[in-house]
């Protein structure tokens, strides 16, 4: 393999290389298409390999290959001559066509990578990652850099591939000047060169431990994106995003905290409503400058505070206007499934978020209301449930559990709030989520708020949160709501 496919070469020198080189690309999820279009667009001959063979696969398929591209389905084999593999975030290291690569000496980056590798000189890359806000954090990056006048886009998970914001458009628009890029701990573990300008670990809880094999490995993962030269936004609030910032990338590269307590020198934080720069300030010791107040943030629900602070950490960083922060934090509006207010039932509210697909994140969840019907279950991917039940207890008036690992649930449920009622779905139709939101209605009282806050993810029942997410709203349009106020 050239050395031009292995190397942290400059940016936007390396179309060229991809002609006539054999590259796989592993997975028709989200990101595996626009990668092989880009790709095969560039000369290479692209072979996709997806073990699948469902109709959204078999579609996909019939797709690219209209457009020239190869595609195997029903089998994960290295294609002969082979000399770069482009995986999807999913697919696991020890996937049998990512160990046959590594056996071969083929380099095996993620869609992440080779965006970085592209990208045009001029591009400046601002990195979010972490357990839970991820998304949330990039939207309202993005919303702040648009304020100050920034040709800006949230790219990664959030709807637009990264490969696309790093190539010129079909039709000729030049890429964004600033991307806000979310990043998971799978794009991460396979982005070796990534270099952000600056970087944020929001958070590090329980989740992925199957993928990464436990907590160290997951951490570290996230860890990554603190990489030499980047400027270390860091959770002040967060033990993991404390220590990954001082023991990863470059101990002299530029370090600001942010915090929801009042701001120490050198951090940004929440100082009697108001959001309170004392970083990126001609005198930390003695000058602050606000940013904003919560009472003007249109999401300004307590979970989104800290994300406000890491979006406006990581704008200030680059020399965004304080009056662009409050501007951008104002227009920010929250996306569907993120504790979402969905209809208030006699007296009883209910709530969507289904986003919290893991136990860190129905602990935040659940922390923001007093009295919970939770409505709990899916995949738990590893992680332990014992602490978020134990935490949760207090404010719990009964749950009703669903899908695969619902049993692991109502242990911790027995042990911690043994006199809560507790009710057991073992459906897994479509009928399902009517019979949860049913279940949930009955146990619950006036002024009660029935929580989805499921902590697993939903690949067992749905195709994916949003989806769950749907199926509850829907469901709680059958018992004829009243809309909140």
């Amino acid at each position: 393999m050239d050395a031009e496919l292995v190397c942290d070469s400059p940016p936007g020198n390396l179309s060229g290389e991809f002609r006539d080189r054999v590259v796989c690309v592993a997975g028709l999820g989200v990101s595996g298409p626009p990668v092989a279009r880009a790709l095969s667009g560039m000369g290479a001959h692209v072979v996709v390999v997806d073990g699948r063979t469902d109709q959204t696969a078999r579609e996909r398929a019939a797709e690219l290959r209209t457009e020239g591209v190869e595609v195997a389905l029903g089998g994960e084999e290295l294609p002969p001559g082979s000399e770069l593999v482009v995986t999807s975030p999913g697919w696991r290291p020890d996937s049998p066509l990512l160990v046959a690569a590594a056996r071969s000496g083929i380099e095996v980056i993620c869609d992440v990578e080779l965006a970085w590798r592209l990208r045009p000189a001029n591009q400046t890359w601002l990195a979010v990652t972490g357990t839970n806000g991820k998304t949330t954090t990039v939207r309202m990056l993005e919303e702040i850099l648009r304020a100050d006048g920034r040709a800006a886009a949230a790219v990664g998970n959030v709807g637009t591939p990264i490969i696309d914001a790093v190539l010129p458009g079909t039709d000729g628009r030049a890429p964004a000047d600033i991307l806000a890029v979310e990043l998971s701990s799978f794009q991460l573990h396979w982005s070796a060169t990534l270099r952000p300008y600056a970087a944020t670990v929001l958070n590090v809880a329980a989740d992925h431990l199957d993928w990464h094999g436990g907590m160290e490995p997951y951490a570290r993962a996230k860890g990554q994106v603190y990489a030499p030269g980047t400027v270390r936004v860091t959770n002040q609030d967060d033990p993991w995003s404390r220590h990954l910032a001082t023991t990863r990338g470059d101990s002299g590269a530029p370090l600001a905290g942010f915090s929801t307590n009042r701001p120490e020198p050198g951090e940004l934080g929440l100082d009697a409503g108001r959001l309170v720069d004392r970083s990126f300030v001609s005198e930390p010791r003695t000058e602050a400058v606000e940013l904003a107040r919560v009472s003007e943030m249109a999401a300004a629900d307590p979970h989104n505070v800290a994300n406000a602070l890491a979006a406006a950490t990581l704008a200030r960083s680059v020399g965004v206007s304080p009056e662009a922060v409050r501007t951008g934090l104002a227009r920010f509006a929250p996306e569907p499934h993120r504790i979402s207010r969905v209809a208030t039932v006699e007296t009883v509210d209910y709530v969507d978020d289904s986003k919290a697909t893991n136990p860190h994140a129905a602990a935040a969840s659940v922390a923001s209301f007093g009295s919970v019907v939770w409505l709990a279950g899916g995949l738990l991917k590893g992680a332990d449930v014992e602490e978020l039940v134990r935490a949760a207890a207090p404010r719990l008036r009964g749950a009703v559990l669903f899908g695969q690992d619902r049993a692991r649930l109502r242990s911790a449920l027995a042990e911690h709030v043994p006199d809560a009622p507790v009710v057991d779905i073992p459906d897994t139709g479509p009928e399902a989520m009517g019979k949860v939101v049913s279940a949930a209605a009955e146990l619950a009282r006036s002024g009660d708020t029935v929580l989805l806050a499921p902590a697993a993810a939903s690949m067992d029942m749905f195709t994916d949160y949003n989806e769950r997410g749907e199926a509850f709203v829907a469901a709680v349009g059958g018992l004829a709501p009243s809309p909140p106020e």
